[in-house]
């Protein structure tokens, strides 16, 4: 599968054609469009946002979007919107089990729910972290989410996003993204699928400043993939889900939705491998902060203090003299909600497995198990490779909401916190 390298989004203009001469040139509108196309315009930020955040796409596609029927209420599921206060905010600390695949038959729609929610949906702050699972296509089903941008985080299993402005073909240890607003399919390409999805309501996602890091640390530009234009031109019944201000909806269409010849624009979908992160890390003393390890943010209006910043610790080396090399003991402003994509992760040594889930709110003590202190402060400080490992945090500044379902759920772990029980005194000052 071919796709363009460049930083999607972000102030670079693409263009991509399934079909020769499907694009107008010139102009975005011309009077009558090429091969009797329709021009459709995907706005994705205010038209006067300044040029280095301006993000739109001109779509050139055989059937507008306005042509679909009336929307219709449908079931909820375990999908929720913030604010979404189903249950009180506890002050403990919170770990679940992976979430089991069902054997049923069912797609990516009814595989999802959601376990926090954070901000408000309608005033475009905060978000919602999903777990999915599926294990069949969604066939004539599509999806178009309104509240929020959508990062997804493969844990098991590949799939393949179809999308208006191409298909994109995603595993695990790759991200991928699909703006607010843009229809989609996905299909597992072999057997189930499991992962993690951040629905993101405030400002759109990009690439955190390096600044004393220079010009090639952290992710950069060209290993960012955007499909290339492909589409499906058939006039059979399909089924439009439509998530919008936080309900679900189902609109009867009479044709493919994913009918873009062309586009031309940066509000477009795309993937990054995670092994092309190139981490930063500490050659003399301390166990650094994880800011040196976001690969995306979205800010918010306080400068410094985002509103969603998606960091990974990837394999790396540790090198610190002199320090304790794990996390260290610590309460934080910002929210963690954390995932495990393969491996284990430094500071867990039992009870964090790939898929699973832990939440530390603001201020919620934490850090290594006892165990993992044990080891860490009698262990010989020599270089040592974290290999098979890929953890990962959605880390905000507002607090999140569990649901209702992530807390009665059976995954949840009961004795989490017991973890630490095993700290004993060490003070020997008298």
């Amino acid at each position: 599968m071919s796709a363009l390298r460049y930083l999607a989004g972000f102030g670079n203009e693409f263009e991509s054609e399934a079909l020769p001469g499907a694009l107008p040139q010139g102009q975005f509108s011309p009077q009558r469009q090429p091969l009797g196309l329709y021009a459709e315009k995907f706005s994705y930020t205010a038209f006067t946002a300044p040029r280095g955040e301006n993000r739109r796409t001109w779509l050139y596609r055989i059937r507008p979007s306005v042509l679909r029927g009336r929307a219709v209420p449908m079931a909820q599921g375990e999908v929720r919107t913030a604010p979404a206060p189903e249950a009180p905010v506890t002050p403990d600390p919170l770990r679940w089990d992976p979430l089991p695949i069902p054997d049923r038959p069912h797609d990516f729609v009814d595989g999802l729910v959601t376990i926090a929610t954070n901000g408000d949906c309608a005033a475009q702050t905060g978000l919602a972290v999903h777990l999915f699972t599926a294990n069949t296509g969604m066939g004539r089903r599509f999806l178009q989410v309104n509240d929020g941008e959508l990062l997804f985080v493969p844990q098991s299993g590949a799939f393949r996003l179809a999308t208006e402005c191409g298909v994109l073909e995603v595993a695990p240890g790759e991200i991928a993204y699909v703006p607010r607003g843009m229809k989609f399919q996905l299909e597992p390409l072999d057997g189930a699928v499991r992962g993690y999805l951040a629905e993101n309501y405030g400002a759109p996602l990009r690439l955190p400043e390096r600044g004393p890091v220079g010009s090639d640390g952290y992710a950069n530009n060209r290993d960012f993939l955007a499909p290339v234009a492909a589409f499906v031109d058939d006039d059979l019944p399909a089924e439009l889900v439509w998530k919008f201000a936080g309900r679900l909806y189902s609109v009867p269409l009479a044709h493919h939705p994913l009918d873009v010849v062309a586009w031309v624009g940066n509000a477009v979908p795309w993937k990054y491998s995670l092994a092309r992160f190139n981490a930063m890390n500490t050659v003399t003393f301390d166990h650094p902060d994880p800011s040196i390890f976001t690969v995306l943010t979205s800010p918010s209006a306080t400068p410094g203090v985002a509103n969603l910043d998606f960091v990974i610790f990837p394999p790396r080396w540790s090198v610190a003299e002199h320090s304790f090399r794990p996390p260290w003991f610590h309460r934080n402003t910002m929210s963690e909600l954390m995932g495990l994509v393969q491996g284990q992760y430094d500071a867990r040594k039992a009870g964090f497995e790939p898929g699973g889930v832990s939440l530390h709110n603001a201020f919620v003590p934490h850090g290594p198990e006892a165990s993992v202190f044990e080891a860490a402060s009698n262990a010989e400080l020599k270089p040592v490779k974290h290999r098979d490992t890929l953890a990962f945090m959605f880390e905000s500044r507002y607090l999140y909401q569990p649901t209702a379902w992530a807390l009665a759920s059976p995954t949840l772990q009961a004795d989490y916190i017991d973890c630490w029980r095993g700290l004993a005194r060490r003070f020997d000052g008298g």
